[in-house]
């Protein structure tokens, strides 16, 4: 992204006021983190943190920052699913399908979700609200079956419910997008 005002690279955090240069940025990064190739998951961990995604110009300067060749961030960033090169949504849903949750009804659960929101695993909203995943287990087996928003797990899980916590999330969306209009 160009900075409308100095033409220089930026960055957009959300907020016009948010717009810092982009070396600003990824120097600011590698000072918290560290530049040493050992540090190559918590810088890619901290881009992803403050932009949900890894944005390629973002990564390619903090490659010219710590000194970690750009290769080796890229290769780490498509080993580890836990990085995404596509903006995610807000909130982020994780559907279980270990083995618990996949007898339990994991299916319905990922097909509720998808009627709701009208998206597929791995895909964002088109508001940006909400990303879906299919995750192979979350470790809640006996609360079978399970989703996760977030750091929020949400347990044996019923067509009605998983409606009213998508509601509940929507409304919130809602009401945090009307109160920073107003201001």
């Amino acid at each position: 992204m160009v900075c409308s005002t100095t033409g220089k690279h930026a960055v957009s955090l959300g907020e016009p006021s948010e717009t810092i240069p982009l070396v600003i940025e990824a120097r600011e990064i590698v000072k918290v983190v560290g530049s040493a190739p050992e540090y190559a998951i918590p810088l890619l961990q901290e881009i992803q943190r403050r932009h949900r995604f890894l944005p390629q110009d973002l990564v390619e300067a903090v490659s010219q920052e710590s000194q970690i060749p750009l290769s080796t961030l890229y290769g780490v960033a498509t080993f580890y699913s836990q990085f995404r090169f596509k903006p995610q949504g807000t909130y982020l849903i994780r559907v279980c399908q270990g083995t618990a949750c996949h007898v339990a009804g994991a299916e319905l659960v990922a097909a509720v979700i998808r009627q709701e929101l009208g998206i597929q695993a791995g895909e964002t909203t088109v508001d940006q609200r909400f990303s879906l995943e299919s995750v192979a287990c979350l470790g809640c087996c006996s609360l079978a079956p399970v989703l996760m928003i977030g750091e929020t797990i949400y347990a044996k899980l019923s067509v009605a419910k998983i409606k009213a916590v998508l509601k509940e999330y929507q409304g919130a969306a809602a009401a945090k997008e009307t109160a920073h209009a107003g201001s």
